[in-house]
């Protein structure tokens, strides 16, 4: 080691001991990649999309969130999501980029953990105080008694003030824009019985009520945490969209192509797109060939055929051949931005829904305030002792705390969710079983809802062996969809391919080779000199032979006749709404026996169509899968995704069907309808326990401490008759 590379003697901290004399290059920093990961579902998706990443040469560390559905994953700065998201598809997983950026900007949500903290204070504490009453019940007297309710108080203050803060906040909010919610006399009862227990305390008095104002607490934090249990907390769906843009895109300039951020692209620029990319913005094609998936945004199950002059949009991927388009609208005017936007409004409209437990409040909590103030001033005229009136106003107060009420939603929703989620389903919204309960119009979006998404062969028996073997050997040198269901149809009847020279593919087109010395094709019927009929087909050329077609339809996901005939039974009109063209959308309806339903409808459309139903008086349900599906689903009165939907379906939807399977559909309106049913006894049984305890209290019958136990008693018998359901 040369003299000159040693640290300074002088130095005195072991970091600038470590630091070394000369300045070093900056290391690049490592890419941190997100990828939307729809179809996981279980912890074996977990290990495999892990192991598969960590594989990947140039990946460090890779983490799924189940939750999220989604991957972290830690490269170095050369690795894109573009060359992980092929290594996921062969593992037999759908994957999409997201925009790391935006999603940093969405807040972890901690209300459950919050809640459980509070919930847990609110226990310790309440068991610790209820220790020292029962000394007090004992019979200690006097100093020692003081002394234990002190302690109790010291205990009861701090755990009141952080445990019961939701509750706080909660009434403050709705007393200041002047209404009253269901925390407003839960406030007020805790308040009291505080307030009575200090009085109590600091004139040595024989009762103080500690005990009974956290158990109060404990059973409503109770309640507050149960209802969290049954739903996913829902991100913004807009946040969710705006993170499926492509956060990059090829710029084109005079010394070639260089990569840049969407949001450096402006009006004019000329953008490379690559196979298998997405559009980054709206925009017109000006050189290459291609074909276009556009079944994310507009429900097309067809690629369409893209040439120069070929409008595209946002979103829309591009599948055989480069492209270039010239932007033509770029960042908040792209056609996806304008999606998320119309999400945003269908959303703020959904939340001024009143639940049921709030309308209760309304009629609710004024009887209680009034009730409790007139027994304050009834005793206080007729003793003339301040103490005496407060204590049976408090108990008041406690003994018609909406507790019950309080528990009547979320005990019957917790058992309602546990047996759909038996079923299949997952209850994300917390009055989305009330909305459901109201239903009477089903819309449903037609690819990858009604329809598993993926092209079928139907009619591979028509075909010689011959042209069975040089169609599968054209379709395996192809991505296209109508390619890998065909060569997956003729694998699974066990043919082999044929062997041909100089395959390959034509960008838009198809794919072509030489066999025996014939020109084979496979692809559009222009191109093989056919012509094209109503069905979806992809046709072969054998030489100068009469070209044959292959026949594809959109195959029906499992249960979808039986979800559509068991909602007609019940009395609900069911509607087809889809992006897909008017032949594919009528056949469709024609099997499955809807007589309504509209075709190649843009996201707008099907948005508008929800609302126009909606000013009708019709309560909907909107069943969907896509981007296109989206603003329509938040729109809804109340609206159903499958788990095979992209991530801004599922946020947008009040429950996610967990399997592939529709049927249960139909089984989760009649659940909600029964749970609601449920939650109205709930609100029967708590206003017939008011009217027998309530007189007790007032007439002074009815200590704070026997109104907390009288009101425990109501909340358990609300819960057993939520368990019914099961």
């Amino acid at each position: 080691m040369t003299a000159e590379l040693r640290p300074p003697s002088a130095a005195a901290c072991p970091g600038c001991i470590a630091a070394p004399a000369q300045p070093i290059e900056e290391t690049p920093k490592d890419a941190r990649l997100a990828l939307s990961l729809p179809g996981i579902h279980c912890q074996a998706c977990i290990s495999t999309v892990e192991r598969e990443l960590n594989a990947t040469p140039g990946v460090h560390s890779a983490r799924v969130n189940l939750t999220l559905k989604r991957a972290m994953v830690e490269a170095d700065p050369e690795i894109r999501a573009a060359d992980l998201i092929p290594v996921l598809e062969r593992a037999g997983y759908e994957a999409h980029e997201l925009d790391a950026g935006t999603l940093q900007a969405t807040q972890t949500d901690r209300t459950g953990r919050d809640l459980l903290m509070r919930l847990a204070v609110a226990g310790f504490a309440s068991m610790n105080v209820m220790l020292l009453s029962v000394s007090v019940w004992s019979g200690a007297t006097d100093a020692t008694r003081d002394m234990f309710h002190w302690i109790s108080a010291a205990i009861t203050l701090p755990a009141i003030a952080f445990s019961a803060k939701p509750f706080f906040v909660n009434a403050w909010s709705a007393l200041r824009v002047g209404r009253l919610n269901m925390d407003v006399p839960i406030v007020l009862a805790i308040v009291l019985a505080l307030v009575t227990s200090m009085w109590e305390t600091s004139l040595s008095g024989e009762h103080a009520y500690f005990d009974a104002a956290l158990t109060l607490t404990f059973f409503l934090l109770a309640g507050r945490y149960l209802d969290y249990r049954t739903r996913a907390v829902a991100r913004s769906a807009a946040e969710e969209l705006s993170a499926l843009e492509v956060p990059r895109a090829w710029r084109l300039t005079e010394d070639g192509e260089e990569e840049v951020a969407v949001a450096e692209l402006r009006i004019g620029d000329l953008i490379r797109v690559r196979p298998g990319g997405r559009m980054p913005v709206d925009g017109e094609i000006t050189a290459g060939r291609s074909e276009l998936d556009r079944s994310l945004l507009t429900g097309e199950t067809v690629p369409v055929f893209a040439e120069p002059g070929v409008p595209v949009s946002a979103g829309e991927v591009n599948l055989t051949g480069p492209l270039t388009i010239r932007a033509t609208a770029v960042g908040e005017d792209t056609s996806l931005h304008r999606m998320a936007d119309l999400v945003a409004i269908a959303e703020s409209g959904r939340s001024r829904y009143t639940s049921l437990a709030d309308s209760a409040a309304k009629l609710y909590a004024p009887g209680v305030h009034i009730l409790s103030a007139l027994s304050f001033v009834g005793w206080y005229l007729y003793t003339w002792d301040v103490r005496t009136a407060l204590n049976i106003a408090a108990a008041v107060l406690i003994i018609t705390c909406p507790c019950a009420l309080g528990l009547a939603v979320p005990a019957v929703t917790t058992a309602a969710s546990g047996r759909l989620f038996r079923k299949g389903m997952l209850i994300k919204h917390a009055t989305a079983l009330e909305r459901l309960a109201e239903v009477d119009t089903v819309v449903f979006d037609k690819t990858g809802t009604l329809t598993a998404g993926t092209p079928e062969l139907t009619n591979l028996g028509d075909h010689t062996r011959a042209d069975l073997e040089i169609a599968l050997a054209l379709a395996e040198a192809s991505s296209h969809p109508l390619s890998l269901a065909l060569s997956r149809a003729a694998r699974e009847a066990g043919i082999k391919p044929a062997t041909l020279g100089d395959l390959h593919e034509v960008p838009g087109y198809g794919t072509e080779a030489i066999w025996r010395g014939r020109t084979v094709r496979l692809g559009r019927a222009a191109w093989v000199g056919a012509t094209q009929g109503a069905q979806t087909a992809a046709w072969l050329s054998v030489g100068g032979a009469e070209a044959r077609p292959f026949v594809f339809s959109d195959a029906l996901r499992p249960g979808a006749a039986a979800a559509v005939a068991a909602l007609q039974k019940a009395g609900k009109e069911v509607l087809l709404i889809s992006g897909d063209t008017t032949a594919a959308v009528e056949a469709l309806a024609g099997r499955l026996g809807i007589s309504r339903w509209v075709a190649e409808a843009l996201p707008e459309d099907k948005a508008a169509r929800i609302a126009q139903l909606s000013e009708q008086g019709r309560k909907v349900l909107m069943v969907g899968d896509g981007l296109n599906d989206t603003a329509a689903l938040a729109a809804a009165h109340v609206s159903i995704s499958p788990a095979s939907a992209l991530d801004a379906a599922r946020v947008a939807s009040d429950i996610v069907l967990l399997g592939q399977d529709l049927t249960p559909i139909a089984e989760a309106c009649d659940v909600a309808r029964r749970a609601t049913r449920r939650i109205r006894e709930n609100f029967r049984i708590a206003t017939v326990y008011n009217i027998i305890a309530v007189p007790l209290a007032v007439a002074g019958f009815a200590t704070p401490l026997i109104a907390a136990l009288a009101m425990s008693s109501s909340s358990i018998t609300v819960s057993l008759n939520a368990l019914r359901l099961r």
